[in-house]
């Protein structure tokens, strides 16, 4: 284990979780991700692995066959498999989300119903808010659903989609203005859909179209996709938690823990950039001794394991305050935005200590200086955490009288 990033208290089952996730990533994952990333293929061979190891199913219950264990947990796997590949942990991410909005959210057959096959890897999650003129704004959505009868008729195209074409269930959030009288708030009138569909690309099911891959920067692998639904007919008893206008909430629930992982995506990526430039940096020479030695690069390499450090503690601080049971959007946007933006930072400073062999790739910093920008922008930008720690803070900071 690295000296770094370490968390006290853990169980003797989270310390055995963890180095078995560990091992994986560096004899599965390390090895094939940069020749994986630059095919853009997915990798089915690990995602296999990690359905044997049990992740698909980590904090799904016990009694739906999964691991029944904490997000602390789950965040400190995403961080050791982001370390090795980013793309993999958004794989396994949209999945959980999926899954811990069904447990927190849906009905009994609902959750009888996914969560045994999901813990299994069998049927695979993802979640879609975004639309292609959207942005932040999720109270702008125009995708709508119609009741027909006992159905839905819903309409309209959502946009950057985490694994669109190999999920077999996506959640997908839509207007319903059904019972709601005029001049409801946006947000009151938005509803979860659990839409099943076939895995693969075009139209997977009657008026469902999901029509390729987005050609991305980085984040590789994982595909990424739109979703078209023109007049996709979903039965009743397929609205998360069986009640219309809570959609909002559900997903802005998800969304939060979604956030802790994407911390810890920030935490493991610039563990691994800070891998990278102090193993460069000891064997580059320039000026007859080991660029380490020089007090410049020192300082780079104090500054990013600083970074590290502080990145890593937020996160694990926001995981076990939900964990608790207690309000965690303030640490969790924190450690976002925290995490995000150091990662950013670690992975440039390492890349410089790379120097010209930064830019070539054969080298893993390559791989890395395309993946980190995804950070800044996924589960909402930097400024949208801004504000929601501002709010927040303003909450807890009011002045009386």
């Amino acid at each position: 284990m690295s000296r770094l990033a370490q968390t006290a208290g853990l169980t003797d089952d989270q310390r055995d979780i963890l180095k078995t996730v560990r091992e994986f990533v560096d004899k599965e994952i390390i090895p094939v991700a940069t020749e994986l990333e630059h095919r853009d293929e997915y990798p089915q061979q690990i995602v296999d692995g990690l359905k044997e190891l049990g992740l698909f199913g980590l904090m799904i219950p016990e009694e739906y066959g999964g691991l029944g264990e904490s997000l602390l947990t789950y965040a400190l796997c995403v961080e050791e498999i982001a370390r090795g590949w980013m793309s993999v942990s958004g794989i396994i991410n949209t999945h959980f989300i999926v899954a811990y909005m069904l447990k927190q959210h849906g009905t009994q057959e609902q959750k009888e119903y996914f969560l045994p096959r999901m813990a299994l890897g069998e049927v695979r999650g993802a979640f879609s808010m975004s639309e292609p003129g959207l942005g932040s704004d999720v109270s702008a959505i125009t995708s709508k659903a119609v009741q027909d009868g006992d159905e839905y008729v819903l309409n309209g195209q959502k946009m950057w989609l985490t694994n669109g074409g190999t999920s077999t269930l996506v959640a997908v959030l839509v207007r319903s203005d059904e019972g709601h009288p005029e001049g409801t708030a946006p947000h009151k009138s938005m509803t979860t859909f659990l839409i099943e569909k076939e895995a693969g690309f075009g139209e997977v099911r009657p008026g469902l179209t999901i029509p390729g891959k987005i050609d991305k920067m980085g984040y590789k692998g994982v595909d990424t996709t739109e979703l078209i639904m023109d007049g996709l007919r979903i039965p009743a008893n397929r609205v998360l938690g069986g009640e219309t206008g809570r959609g909002f909430y559900q997903m802005m629930d998800g969304v939060e823990v979604g956030r802790v992982n994407v911390a810890a995506r920030g935490c493991g990526v610039a563990q691994r950039a800070f891998e990278l430039g102090v193993s460069y940096a000891q064997q580059r020479h320039t000026f007859g001794k080991a660029i380490a030695e020089h007090q410049a690069i020192q300082f780079k390499l104090a500054e990013m394991a600083t970074k590290v450090e502080a990145a890593h503690a937020m996160m694990v601080n926001a995981a076990r305050k939900k964990d608790s049971g207690e309000r965690n959007d303030l640490e969790a946007g924190m450690a976002k935005y925290l995490a995000s933006e150091y990662c950013k930072e670690v992975v440039e400073d390492a890349f410089r200590i790379h120097g010209g062999y930064g830019f070539s790739k054969e080298y893993e910093i390559e791989r890395l200086y395309r993946e980190a920008p995804m950070l800044l922008i996924g589960e909402g930008t930097a400024e949208i955490q801004k504000m929601i720690i501002g709010r927040r803070l303003l909450e807890e900071y009011r002045l009386q009288g």
